[in-house]
C-alpha cells in the first residue's frame, strides 16, 4: 500500500478538487465570450484552473486583446454562471463526502484553502449542499498573496494550530501544487484537467486519480492499520 508523508491535518483546495466548479465556469465563460465576439475554447478556459482572479483577468486580456472589456465579460459570465448553477447546482467531486466523513469520524483536522474570494467560496459550497462541512475556510481575502504563493496554506496551518510540515495539502492544479511546495507542505496531486501537468506531478509527493483513492489509503494505513 502506498505510504503518504506523515500528517496531522488535511488542507483541501475547492475548485476542481472538492467541487466540479471548473465545468460551470467554462460553460459561462464560453457563452459570455460568444456574446462578445471572441470565442474561448474549452482548453483555454481550463488553462486557468487554480489561478486567482487577478491572474485570470490578465489571461483573459492577453487572449482577448487590449480592447477586451473585462468588466463587461465579468457581468455576462456571472449571469450565465448563476443561471447554470441555479438550474443544475454544483457537483461535489468523487470521494469528497466519503473522505471528509472519514476524517471527521477520526478527529483528523481539515480545512478549505482556496484562491476564490470568501463570498464566492461560500456561495459555491451552498450551491453544492456542503455549506456546513468545513469549520475552517481560508480564502484569497485572508492573505496578501494568492496561490502559487505560500500564504494561503501557511495561514490555514496557523488557524488549525498545526505546523505546515504536518498539513497534507490536496490539490488539483499546478498552481496549487506550486503553492504547497512554496509552503514546504507535503502534497497529493489529483488533477482535474487532463493531460495533467507533469511538473506538478513531479513536485507533489503523490499523484492520484481521485479522492476515493486517497480515502482508501488513509483508512487502511492511518486510521485502521493492519
Amino acid at each position: 500500500m502506498l505510504k503518504l508523508p506523515e500528517f496531522s491535518a488535511v488542507i483541501f483546495d475547492m475548485d476542481g478538487l472538492v467541487l466540479d466548479t471548473e465545468l460551470t465556469y467554462c460553460i459561462a465563460w464560453q457563452k459570455a465570450s460568444l456574446e462578445m465576439g471572441c470565442e474561448f475554447s474549452k482548453e483555454f478556459c481550463l488553462s486557468m484552473s487554480g489561478l486567482h482572479a487577478e491572474d485570470v483577468g490578465k489571461k483573459l486580456i492577453e487572449h482577448g486583446g487590449d480592447k477586451f472589456d473585462l468588466a463587461h465579460f465579468g457581468v455576462l459570465s456571472g449571469q450565465h454562471w448563476r443561471q447554470y448553477v441555479n438550474e443544475f447546482g454544483i457537483p461535489v467531486k468523487q470521494g469528497f463526502i466519503n473522505l471528509s466523513n472519514q476524517l471527521k469520524d477520526n478527529n483528523i483536522a481539515f480545512c478549505l484553502a482556496t484562491n476564490s474570494r470568501r463570498v464566492n467560496a461560500l456561495e459555491c459550497l451552498q450551491l453544492a449542499n456542503i455549506g456546513n462541512v468545513f469549520s475552517t475556510i481560508v480564502t484569497r481575502d485572508d492573505v496578501k498573496q494568492g496561490k502559487p504563493a505560500a500564504d494561503i496554506f501557511l495561514f490555514a496551518a496557523k488557524i488549525m494550530e498545526m505546523p505546515i510540515s504536518k498539513c497534507l495539502v490536496v490539490e488539483d492544479s499546478a498552481t496549487g501544487i506550486q503553492a504547497a511546495v512554496n509552503a514546504t507542505a507535503p502534497s497529493v496531486f489529483i488533477p482535474s484537467v487532463l493531460p495533467f501537468d507533469e511538473v506538478a506531478a513531479k513536485q507533489a509527493d503523490h499523484l492520484m486519480n481521485n479522492l476515493d483513492e486517497l480515502a482508501e489509503i488513509i483508512l487502511s494505513v492511518y486510521i485502521d492499520p493492519v
